[in-house]
Order: C-alpha cells, then structure tokens, then sequence
C-alpha cells in the first residue's frame, strides 16, 4: 500500500475514533463504537423452568462437610430436570462433593449460609473427553458441569470451594520433575485437577452472585458454548497458597458470551479469550468472538484482560470496557506462539484503571517458548507415549498456518498508575502487529518499554507522567506515528 494510503487509512480512523470518544459523555458505549451492532445479542435469556423447587436435604445430602453428597445432589438435580426445571436448594451448612451435572432449566440455587465442598479424591471427577489448554483430550469433570443443556444456571450469594491445594502441591512436584527432563510443554496436561465450573456446548446459562474459592485448576471455562452470562462472580484462589493455573473465566471457542461485575484474584490470567492450540485447535477451527467484559476488577494474576495464548480458531469481535486492576501481573494482554495461528482482530477496549501492574500493554507472539512449543527428549524417541503427547507434538503443516496475526485493535482512555513498563508489543516480520490505534493512554511508569514489528500504529496522547514519550523504543515497524 502507498505512504498516501496508509496515512489516509490512519487520519479516517482516527477521525472517527475522535468522534465516537468525544460523544461519550452524553451516549452509552454504542456511541463510543458505533460500529458495535451486536451488544443487544449477547449473554443468556431467561430461563423457562417449570418453578418446581426441591431441597437436596429432602434427596440425602447431608451438610457436614464429611459426608460425600454426590450422589445426593445429583438426584435432586435430576429430579428437578425430569420436572421441566425449576430450583435446587440446600439447607445452610457445608455439603462435600465430587462433579454434578446441570439440567436444562435447572438453576443450582447456593445460598449465603451454603458451602459447596469439592472432593480431594481426583476418582470424583469422572474423567471426559472436552478441552483443555486448548487441546482435545480426557480430562476429569468439573465439579459442577453443564454439558450440553439449555436455560441452566448456577446462582446464590454462597461458596464454591475446590479445595484444590492437594492438587495445587501435586502441580508443582510433577512440574520439578518434568522441567529436569525437558517436558515443561506436558506437564499441565499430565498432571489432571478439576476445574469448578464447564459449561460445554450448551446455551444460555448463567452463573451469577457466587464465589469461588480456591480451584484445583481453571475457575470457570465456557467451551464451545452460546449466549452465556457471568454476573457478579468473585473469585478468590489465592487462599492459603498460590494455585498454579488457577484462570478466573476462560472464554474457550464460545459466541456471544457477557461477563460482568466480577472479581478476580487469581494466579493467571484472570479474565481470558481462548480459541485452540496448535494442530488440534486449527482442526477443531472455531473462534471465540462477540464477547463482552465490563465492569470487572482482577487482583493478583497474569492478566486483566488476556487474548491466548491458545489463538488457533481466531478471536474476534470483543468489547471489553470499565475494566479496573490491581496488583495484576499484566493488564491489557495479547499472546500467541508461532505454532498457534489464528486471527485476532476487531478487539475494543475502553475506559480502564490499572494500579502496581507489571506490564500495562504487552503483545507477543513468542510467549513462553518452554511451555508453548513441544519436543519430545530424544530418550522417549521410539517409545509409547500419551495421545495427547501426540497431539501436543503434531506439527503445523504448512508452517505459514501457525502464523498468528494481531490487527484492528482500538485501546482508548487508559489510566494507570505505577506499572513497572508501559509498552512491551513485539510482532514478527512475517506477521506485524497490524492497526493498532491508542488514544488517551497516561501510564506512570519508570520504563517506557518497546514496539517492535507494527504496522500502521496511532498513538495519539501517550503519556509518561515521570518519563519521555520519547523514550519508548519503536524498531522494524512501519507507520508507527506518535502524536
């Protein structure tokens, strides 16, 4: 394209970008992106259960925190469904239990004065065929699980706690073990923990006022799902230890799904777009696409916002926006690998407050290349693996499909204070970081950062309160133009 093309491409988009942020006082966030036309079409409808109640007491559940209930809550869940829904309650106390399985139109109603305990006996998570780290593969059920139903939800100002140290410390010895043998790459996929909640390729279902507490692995994952809304969830895995991939809500290969008024304190990312890895994820080849994540706060975690790592299907169309973090590792995040493919693209992010972050801005497509590319040590050559190792190990054919690419991003009113680097954006020269538009971003910092391999960048307002703008080192780009 011609220097005159690109730059009227920048001063058109800029033009607009000036005249939907200047309407956001008086006009929602439609305003501020008019060429937003499908808010109104995500997150869930209401439910059309039959208003049959049941208490899981009435079923033999039994809350002392002792007495394994699977069976127990499952019958009552069961026998809602086989009335047309309706609600699960439980009398106050703590009820143990290994995975549960949601009917449609059933709401699993957890009380204030409820704890739901998750079992420490990995045999109570029957193992399934689903996703994992954007991989298909067996992996043990959830703990509580909605699996191809419709209008089911997970509700009540109650606990879900996963107990999940017993397989935050079994993490960490099988990854000394594996890490001395050159296997960092499998070993999160070796090492089974529950997640607390799946929803798996299912439709309008919602989880909303609960708290999570200490998850055995992901938090929440929203796989290959429809119209799904997460409100008012906290998430808090940071109890007594550090749980090793302890994600809050992972958006996996899912449409039209709203998360909002939720907090997270977490030990990665905390709020996530995912969309396959690798071979297996541009096989399976579905995006994660018309998202929206509002009104939400991460605490401790990798991420405040994250695209990736797991890229391959594409993620696009995603508005995320009155977004605050805390303590967070990283705040607005887009990481890939150059096994991984997939387009990112059409992501809108406004109106975000970040405090005592480490990287505000981070883009990469090398991310963590120990864990992100697979090769098998030359001892276990010729001999019988896991299929998944297999999975894990096929190749990209041709190369040029495991190119991922990053374009049409717009970031606008950031404001962060005491972030140890602003800007950490690095492209590939055969894959620029293509249309990235900043506008009114203050970040206080005491290092500037780096861009490297963009194309077609607008910085407009930029501000280092203790530094020069200058001191931000742009390399092998092209059209990255400050103002």
């Amino acid at each position: 394209m011609e220097l005159k093309n690109i730059v009227c491409v920048v001063v058109c988009t800029l033009v607009g970008l000036s005249s939907f942020l200047s309407a956001k006082e008086k006009s929602p966030i439609q305003s501020i992106f008019p060429q937003i036309n499908w808010i109104d079409e995500v997150g869930a409808t209401p439910s059309q259960s039959s208003g049959y109640v049941v208490n899981a007491v009435d079923f033999g559940a039994v809350g002392d925190g002792a007495t394994l209930n699977t069976k127990a809550i499952q019958s009552a869940i069961d026998a809602c469904g086989a009335q047309g829904g309706g609600r699960v309650l439980f009398t106050p106390g703590k009820y143990l239990t290994g995975s549960l399985y949601l009917r449609s139109n059933v709401e699993l109603h957890i009380d204030k004065n409820v704890t739901l305990l998750g079992s420490q006996n990995i045999k109570d998570y029957p193992e399934t065929f689903t996703r994992i780290a954007g991989i298909e593969m067996r992996w043990p059920a959830a703990l509580i699980n909605a699996n191809g139903v419709q209008h089911a939800s997970v509700s009540g100002e109650g606990t879900i706690h996963g107990q999940g140290k017993v397989y935050w410390e079994k993490y960490w010895s099988m990854r000394k073990e594996y890490e001395l043998k050159g296997l960092r790459w499998v070993v999160d996929y070796d090492c089974k923990r529950p997640r607390t909640i799946l929803v798996s390729e299912s439709d309008n279902i919602t989880v909303k006022d609960i708290t999570i507490k200490q998850s055995g692995f992901w938090s929440m994952q929203i796989l290959y799902s429809d119209r799904c809304t997460v409100d008012g969830v906290t998430i808090r895995n940071n109890i007594d230890g550090h749980g090793p991939s302890t994600d809050g809500v992972d958006i996996d290969s899912s449409t039209r799904i709203l998360v909002q008024n939720c907090d997270v304190d977490c030990n990665d990312d905390n709020f996530c777009l995912k969309a396959g890895r690798d071979a297996d994820g541009l096989r399976v080849n579905k995006p994660t696409e018309y998202i929206i994540i509002r009104d939400c706060i991460s605490r401790a975690g990798g991420g405040l916002f994250t695209c990736g790592s797991e890229t391959s299907g594409g993620i696009r169309n995603v508005l995320a926006y009155n977004l605050k973090a805390a303590g967070t590792g990283v705040g607005i995040r887009f990481k890939s690998a150059m096994t991984r493919g997939g387009t990112i693209e059409n992501i809108y992010i406004n109106n975000i407050q970040m405090q005592n972050v480490g990287v505000a801005i981070e883009t990469t497509l090398n991310w963590y290349p120990a864990y992100s590319y697979s090769s098998l040590p030359a001892e276990y050559e010729g001999k019988s693996v896991p299929e998944h190792w297999n999975t894990l190990l096929r190749k990209v054919c041709p190369d040029s499909l495991g190119v991922p690419r990053f374009r049409n991003i717009f970031l606008s009113d950031v404001n962060i204070k005491h972030a140890k680097q602003a800007l950490s954006a690095s492209g590939a020269e055969n894959s620029m970081l293509e249309n990235f538009f900043l506008n009114n971003i203050r970040i206080s910092t005491e290092k500037a950062g780096s861009i490297e391999y963009a194309h077609n960048w607008s910085i407009v307002n930029l501000v280092f309160p203790e530094i020069k703008a200058s001191e931000l080192l742009v390399k092998n780009s092209i059209n990255v133009l400050q103002k």
